[in-house]
Parts: C-alpha cells; sequence; structure tokens
C-alpha cells in the first residue's frame, strides 16, 4: 500500500516511509561511514532515490526496509570508496608536488624538537669552529670555499671542521638520546 502511493507521488507516503526507516538507514550507514555527517549524506540519498524512482522497489523480492538497507549499504561503500579515491589522489598529488610523503603531527614536532636541538649545538661551538660549520654545511661551500671565505690555510678550515663535527656528534648524541 506504503509502495502504491510513493508511486503515485503521494508526499504523506515517502514522510511516513522517513520516519518508520529513517533511523534504520542511518544506522547502517554510520556502521559502514563512520561519522554522522557523511551518513546524513547517504540517508539523504537513499530517499531522495526512494522518491525519484520508486518503482524500483518491489514488494514480491523483499520488504521496503530490506530494499531501503541494501540501498543504504551500497550508497554507503559509494562513499567510502569515493573517499579513499579522494584521499589517494591527495597523497599521490603530495608525493608527486615535494616527493615524499605527508608527515604526521608528531613528525612535525619531533623535526623541530630536532632542528631546535642541533641550532643549539651549533650556538655552543667557539666563533672559528661555527663559522666553518655554518659556511660547509649552511652555505653548502667546499673546505677550499671555505678557507677563502674564512681567510684560513684549506688545513686549518679542515681540522676545524673535524673537531667542531667531533663536538657537535658528542653533544647531540647525548641531547638526543634524552630526548628520546
Amino acid at each position: 500500500m506504503l509502495a502504491a502511493r510513493l508511486t503515485a507521488g503521494d508526499d504523506h507516503a515517502l514522510a511516513e516511509v522517513f520516519d518508520r526507516f529513517g533511523p534504520v538507514v542511518f544506522g547502517a550507514a554510520v556502521g559502514i561511514v563512520g561519522d554522522g555527517s557523511n551518513a546524513q549524506d547517504v540517508v539523504q540519498d537513499v530517499f531522495v532515490e526512494l522518491w525519484r524512482h520508486p518503482d524500483r522497489f518491489d514488494p514480491d523480492i523483499g520488504s521496503l526496509r530490506t530494499y531501503l538497507m541494501v540501498l543504504a549499504r551500497n550508497r554507503a561503500m559509494d562513499a567510502m570508496r569515493s573517499e579513499l579515491r579522494r584521499i589517494a589522489r591527495q597523497q599521490r598529488h603530495y608525493r608527486l608536488n615535494t616527493g615524499e610523503a605527508p608527515r604526521s603531527p608528531g613528525e612535525e614536532v619531533l623535526s623541530a624538537d630536532v632542528a631546535s636541538t642541533v641550532r643549539a649545538a651549533i650556538k655552543s661551538l667557539p666563533d672559528s669552529q661555527r663559522r666553518v660549520i655554518e659556511l660547509a654545511y649552511f652555505e653548502g661551500m667546499t673546505c677550499r670555499e671555505v678557507a677563502l671565505a674564512a681567510g684560513i690555510p684549506e688545513g686549518t678550515a679542515k681540522s676545524r671542521l673535524r673537531l667542531a663535527l667531533a663536538k657537535l656528534e658528542a653533544v647531540l648524541d647525548r641531547q638526543l638520546l634524552e630526548s628520546s
């Protein structure tokens, strides 16, 4: 009877179906999509589909409740697949544009913490050693270019670099082990 009223375009019939089966359809959708907002979209799609094509429901095959549940399951699965494809596209886009996968917030915090520790360790070096480290590692200069820029012999630049790296290694090993 309700199906016949839907087929005839009776707005009240749709309201009755929604009142009776809306919560069940919502529950089925939430079970698949996992959140209420997306589940509401699925419920809307299901009932719009029922309103537009009431003739697709066949009472000889099953009940209206079963029909709506199957429709809800299919729409929810479609929504999940669509969301997974969207996420994959975003990750692929990010990898192509940055050359690496996005880092988690925890990785970002750890990276910032390590960078801060390294900066503090470099600032603790004597000026002459800090200068050669900055030139070699932050400016990308070779030992010969460091020596020229600092106005010192190349051997002295290499010695200061080696000494500075040894000090940084000792300080950073201890500090990084303590922070982890």
